[in-house]
C-alpha cells in the first residue's frame, strides 16, 4: 500500500527535513506500507490565510492525481489541515489531516491540550481548527515558537546543538502551559513533531508530548485496515458528498497555465 504524504514545505529549500521525514515515516510504517513525501513549490512561506489557501488548492489537485495514480491514502502533512474537508469530499481513498488526527488522539490522553505551533500567526487558526473538530473547550493554550521551516534544517541535517536549541525553545513555550493547567502538549506542526520524535516518552513535567507525525501515519494505516475489513468510508451525505468527475476536471482546469487547453469541454 502506498501513502501520499503532502507536505507544505519546498523540497529544495528544506531538503534535509523532507529527507529526514521520509526516512522516519518509512522506518515506522507497517511492512506493507510505503510512504512517499511530496513538497509544494513555492512552500507555505508567507504565513497567513492566503498562503494556506494557495497551498490547499495545490494539495487538492495533487490528491486528485494521487488517487488516479493508485495511491491508497492521502495525508495532509500540515497541521492546520487546509483543504481537508474538500479533499475528503473529492477522493474515495482515506484522507487524513495531521491536525485533526493529532487533536483527537491527544484528547484521549488528557483533558486540557496545549499547542506549540510554528509561528504566532497560527494561534487563531488553531483555535478555529479545534472548534471545527468539536474540541474548542479542550484546547486551553496555544503559543508560537516564532520559527520558520528553514530554522529546522540544521537539526535535521544532524546538528545536535541546533536540535538541542530547538528542543529548549519548544520546552520554554510548553512549560508555562503546563504550569497553567495543560496536561497534554501537542507540537502543532510536523516540523516540531518530528523534532520530538527522537525523545522517547517525552514529557513537560507530567504532560506527555504527542508526536503528530507518527499519529498521522498510524491513523492512515488504521483507516486503510478498517476500510479493508469493514468497507467503512466517510459519510456521503451533506458532510462529505462526493464530487463528480466534472467538478474535479473543472477544479484542475482552473490551475492550468493561461492559454492551456481545457481538460473538459
Amino acid at each position: 500500500m502506498r501513502i501520499f504524504w503532502q507536505s507544505f514545505i519546498n523540497r529544495h529549500t528544506s531538503a534535509p527535513y523532507l529527507s529526514y521525514l521520509a526516512a522516519y515515516l518509512n522506518r515506522i510504517a507497517m511492512p506493507s506500507v510505503t510512504v512517499e513525501v511530496h513538497g509544494i513549490s513555492p512552500a507555505d512561506r508567507d504565513f497567513g490565510r492566503l498562503a494556506e489557501l494557495r497551498c490547499a488548492i495545490r494539495a487538492i489537485s495533487n490528491g486528485i492525481d494521487a488517487e488516479r495514480h493508485g495511491y491508497d491514502a492521502f495525508v495532509i502533512g500540515h497541521f492546520q489541515d487546509p483543504g481537508l474537508y474538500e479533499l475528503r469530499s473529492t477522493l474515495n481513498i482515506p484522507v487524513i489531516g495531521v491536525g485533526e488526527a493529532t487533536l483527537f488522539a491527544a484528547a484521549q490522553l488528557g483533558r486540557r491540550l496545549g499547542l506549540v505551533t510554528l509561528d504566532p500567526v497560527f494561534e487563531v487558526w488553531h483555535l478555529e481548527q479545534a472548534e471545527r473538530c468539536g474540541l474548542g473547550g479542550r484546547v486551553t493554550h496555544v503559543a508560537g515558537l516564532g520559527c520558520e521551516p528553514s530554522d529546522f534544517s540544521a537539526a535535521f541535517a544532524g546538528d545536535s546543538e541546533a536540535r538541542a536549541r530547538l528542543l529548549a525553545r519548544f520546552a520554554s513555550c510548553a512549560e508555562p502551559m503546563v504550569a497553567a493547567g495543560a496536561d497534554v502538549i501537542v507540537p502543532a506542526g510536523v516540523l516540531p513533531g518530528l523534532l520530538v520524535a527522537g525523545e522517547r516518552a517525552y514529557r513537560i513535567r507530567h504532560a506527555p508530548v504527542i508526536n503528530c507525525a507518527s499519529v498521522a501515519l498510524k491513523t492512515a494505516e488504521m483507516w486503510l485496515q478498517l476500510r479493508a475489513l469493514d468497507g467503512v468510508e466517510p459519510s456521503r451525505g451533506p458532510s462529505f458528498a462526493l464530487a463528480p468527475e466534472r467538478a474535479k476536471a473543472d477544479f484542475q482546469a482552473m490551475l492550468a497555465p493561461p492559454g492551456a487547453p481545457s481538460v473538459s469541454n
